[in-house]
């Protein structure tokens, strides 16, 4: 797949700042990214509070901190409507749905494997015999 040396090839994830993989897939590791995705993907334009009952066990600065970051990298489209009390929306950008499919295959990938997973969680788990 890659003709580069072992060495230089390891050299393009080192540096944080530069390395697209680590600087974006970053925004996904943690739990709540790709689950908030997910929710405005189902739902469309959705309220603060819709996505935190969708969601929960996370708290409320979390869910505001990760629409924040989605919104900040261009995923998410945060809609403020001037009415009292004021109205807020989310919904994922055009570069949001292009993200979707690929996270829709990592699903889909996760729910076929998840049982074979589980297995090797549970016998990791498993005292060693000597």
């Amino acid at each position: 797949m890659n003709a580069l040396p072992l060495e230089e090839n390891l050299k393009k994830f080192a540096c944080v700042e530069s390395c697209p993989v680590r600087n974006i897939i970053s925004r996904f590791s943690g739990k709540w990214a790709m689950l908030v995705l997910c929710v405005l993907a189902e739902n469309g334009a959705t309220r603060f509070n819709s996505i935190a009952r969708a969601i929960p066990d996370i708290s409320p600065k979390v869910l505001t901190e990760t629409l924040k970051n989605l919104e900040s990298d261009g995923f998410v489209i945060r809609k403020m409507y001037a009415e009292i009390p004021p109205k807020v929306e989310y919904s994922l950008s055009d570069l949001g749905k292009s993200l979707m499919p690929l996270i829709g295959d990592l699903i889909t990938w996760t729910m076929s494997h998840y049982a074979e997973i589980e297995r090797h969680r549970k016998s990791d788990k498993k005292p060693k015999q000597s």
